[in-house]
């Protein structure tokens, strides 16, 4: 089992780096957007695991996207975008999407149903992990614009 994870997270690495190559994304982040996914389909993967669940899955590793993102952007000093849109693509519900419509098509409207409710409730689940990660770090930015402005000297304090 531990060489499965292993090769589905190298593998979710190179998935990434290659949608940001189509994506056409700056290459000096390409790697680092691949280390984002990977981390994100490793999380993945562990949480379903635990779990059992897709939705808890999918919210823990666009949690850890979210907060690397955030963390990438201020190290490189670029936007979170660049970081975020590459790192939640291994939890984009697409299976169940296409499960969604294979039983449309196919007549099969109770388990569409089902799988259409899971699809809005993964989606659901990544917008949410991304707004309460969005929402401390701007607690955290606005925190440090106050704490400095409260200094006599205006400066962090740190020795320089």
């Amino acid at each position: 089992m531990g060489i499965q994870i292993i090769i589905q997270t190298v593998s979710a690495f190179l998935a990434v780096v290659c949608f940001g190559l189509l994506l056409e994304m700056p290459k000096r982040y390409l790697l680092d957007a691949g280390v984002v996914g990977g981390a994100a389909w490793l999380v993945y993967l562990l949480t379903d695991q635990w779990t059992g669940s897709n939705i808890m899955a999918a919210f823990a590793s666009t949690l850890v996207v979210a907060c690397i993102s955030h963390m990438f952007a201020r190290l490189f000093k670029a936007p979170v975008t660049v970081f975020l849109v590459a790192g939640i693509l291994p939890a984009v519900p697409g299976a169940s999407i296409y499960r969604c419509v294979f039983y449309v098509i196919r007549s099969g409207s109770s388990l569409a149903t089902f799988y259409f409710i899971e699809t809005l409730q993964i989606a659901g689940a990544i917008a949410i992990a991304i707004f309460i990660m969005d929402s401390i770090f701007r607690l955290i930015q606005d925190n440090e614009k106050r704490w400095k402005k409260s200094r006599p000297d205006g400066n962090s304090g740190t020795p320089g």
